[in-house]
């Protein structure tokens, strides 16, 4: 066997030992291409003596004219080794704004991830690291760019098994064990930023520099381990500066620019968020410390993300256009998805909530404030706008329009966290509904 192929096989078995337990669920993102190949082979093998559960799956971007016959392949080489197999077949977003390689591979990811697994492993190996690092420099990223891609992302739930292995020894590999994979032909295409800096400039690099490869991804190691010492600062001030998930602004002001910074970098990672730069960030800063105490700051962090500030706290926010909020009917569902605008968790009471027993079988209809309504919860107080009650109960102003009015026919009886209308409430020992509302969250968006 060829000098260091018995090492790679040992680093993967010591890999897997670290970072999977007996039993875990392992998805494979399996596209044919040498590196899934050689991964899955790996996996499959490696499946008595770690007693893991294997699945692949192949997403099926329809990017190629090849691309039907890449699943057939990927299916095919999953049913040689009893590995379960998946297609998913998605739909890539060419207008998106984010170029063709950035889309398929949020598709790529959406698709993974909504698979149940404890883990999905992906194939990236040593030369991938120095490509990202390499790219990452040219765009200007921070320390987070910089430090590449984990092998070990516990927080989504994706593991890295061949990072430290060079491509060629995978290659060697391969060969040795005879494996076949798919050649995907867009590649070769110096179009797209990586396959020009894999094919055009670390090759040139490497004529002066042999080892740019290992360099590279050293490098990226050495500033991933400082990219964890910031994270830990970050969680200090945190604990400080944040209550409820949300900043504190006048304790934001105590920290030093670059500690304050650091902070909400942190807080927009933990949300999956794309990392603006150095001036985007400053300009945040700035805005949230000395903008005036009622001034309702509103700074779009990433298409309908917004950061906005309220009674001295700052807060991140997903407002999609108010036209997208469409009426819709609720008929007994436990959990009801409300188009744009988050969800309806619904529980059941005694003697509090909405009566059952005036419901009648007739179903509720969501909608949203169009000025003017006006509503009474309690009944020894009189009839007030939903904007009085909004107030009242410190309903942030951006949500207001946002939040669920639940009718039946053409009365409103209930709001959720407002309560329910006198006279439609539940009495002692009568059960009772009532309609809990989440608004839309920041949600976490892969690399």
């Amino acid at each position: 066997m060829p000098t260091g192929l018995p090492e790679l096989v040992r680093c993967f078995h010591r890999f897997l030992s670290l970072h999977t337990q007996p039993g875990q669920r392992l998805l494979l993102a399996f596209s044919g291409g040498l590196d899934s190949r050689v991964l899955l082979q790996l996996l499959a093998e490696a499946r008595p003596s770690h007693n893991i559960v294997l699945e692949a799956m192949h997403v099926h971007h329809g990017l190629s004219p090849n691309a039907d016959d890449w699943a057939v392949f990927c299916a095919t080489e999953c049913e040689k080794l009893d590995v379960p197999f998946h297609c998913a077949r998605v739909d890539v977003e060419r207008q998106s704004g984010l170029g063709i390689e950035a889309s398929a591979r949020r598709a790529r990811y959406a698709a993974l991830l909504a698979h149940p697994a404890d883990y999905v492993l992906l194939a990236h190996h040593q030369d991938d690291q120095a490509e990202t690092l390499l790219l990452q420099l040219l765009r200007g990223a921070g320390a987070k760019g910089l430090a590449g891609m984990a092998m070990h992302d516990a927080p989504r739930r994706l593991l890295r098994p061949l990072m430290d292995v060079p491509r060629s020894e995978i290659e060697a590999y391969a060969k040795l064990v005879g494996l076949q994979w798919i050649e995907d032909e867009s590649n070769l295409d110096t179009r797209y930023d990586r396959n020009f800096c894999r094919h055009e400039i670390i090759p040139l690099l490497e004529q002066r520099y042999p080892a740019v490869k290992s360099t590279l991804a050293r490098s990226a190691a050495h500033i991933a381990e400082a990219m964890i010492l910031l994270d830990e600062l970050a969680v200090i001030d945190a604990d400080a500066v944040m209550v409820d998930g949300n900043i504190q602004v006048a304790s934001l002001s105590t920290l030093s620019d670059q500690r304050a910074r650091n902070l909400l970098r942190w807080w927009l990672a933990s949300y999956g968020l794309p990392m603006p730069g150095i001036p985007r960030l400053q300009e945040m800063l700035h805005q949230l410390c000395h903008a005036g105490d009622k001034a309702l700051l509103k700074v779009q962090v990433h298409e309908c993300t917004y950061l906005r500030r309220y009674q001295g706290g700052a807060y991140l926010s997903v407002e999609p256009p108010l036209a997208a909020l469409t009426p819709l009917q609720w008929q007994g569902e436990q959990s009801l998805r409300l188009p744009a605008n988050g969800e309806l968790l619904a529980r059941y009471d005694v003697t509090a909530g909405l009566a059952l027993s005036r419901l009648q079988g007739r179903s509720l209809t969501i909608r949203y404030r169009s000025g003017g309504e006006r509503f009474k919860p309690d009944a020894r107080r009189p009839t007030r706008t939903i904007k009085q009650l909004s107030q009242e109960f410190n309903i942030a102003p951006w949500l207001r329009d946002r939040m669920p009015l639940i009718y039946l026919e053409d009365e409103l009886v209930m709001v959720p966290g407002f309560g329910v209308a006198a006279g439609w409430q539940a009495q002692p020992g009568e059960h009772g509904l009532l309609l809990d509302w989440q608004p839309l969250q920041p949600g976490v968006i892969m690399p």
